[in-house]
């Protein structure tokens, strides 16, 4: 599914909690990997209660398919929103790691923390100036040579 930005970058009523439920089953769905509650919350580490309560919630929503036990699947808004979580995340670490030299997993990390408090505004001054970089590399080169 191509990624349009600026399209998806609406307004969104997901909690951070299910943000991260969306996004696990995204990433899931990417590879091609069918997954059920008790792997969800093994992936997630979280009980599977909490799992069960999350997925009725996104359920309802219409943003997934899902019944006790079986395979869970995202429906087209569930897509088009777990996209959206999906590359804010991606904007967030290809920076840390590209831009600010962070290692790969601190950079995962930070970035699944920060995805659900930035504004859109500030991710994409983010973005923008990842492109940047990405055009003259020796703006970011520069910085880490300067910050080792």
């Amino acid at each position: 599914m191509p990624y349009n930005y600026k399209q998806e970058m609406k307004n969104s009523n997901l909690s951070s909690g299910l943000e991260d439920y969306i996004e696990a089953i995204y990433i899931a769905d990417i590879n091609k990997t069918q997954l059920r509650g008790a792997q969800l919350a093994r992936n997630l580490n979280i009980s599977r209660a909490s799992v069960s309560e999350a997925l009725a919630k996104l359920s309802a929503r219409g943003l997934i398919k899902y019944e006790s036990y079986g395979v869970i699947t995202l429906t087209e808004e569930g897509k088009a929103e777990a996209v959206r979580v999906y590359h804010k995340h991606n904007i967030l670490k290809e920076f840390f790691v590209n831009i600010l030299d962070i290692k790969e997993n601190e950079a995962e990390d930070i970035s699944c923390k920060i995805e659900h408090i930035i504004s859109k505004s500030m991710l994409e001054k983010i973005r923008q100036f990842t492109l940047y970089c990405e055009r003259h590399p020796e703006v970011a080169e520069n910085f880490i040579k300067e910050n080792s």
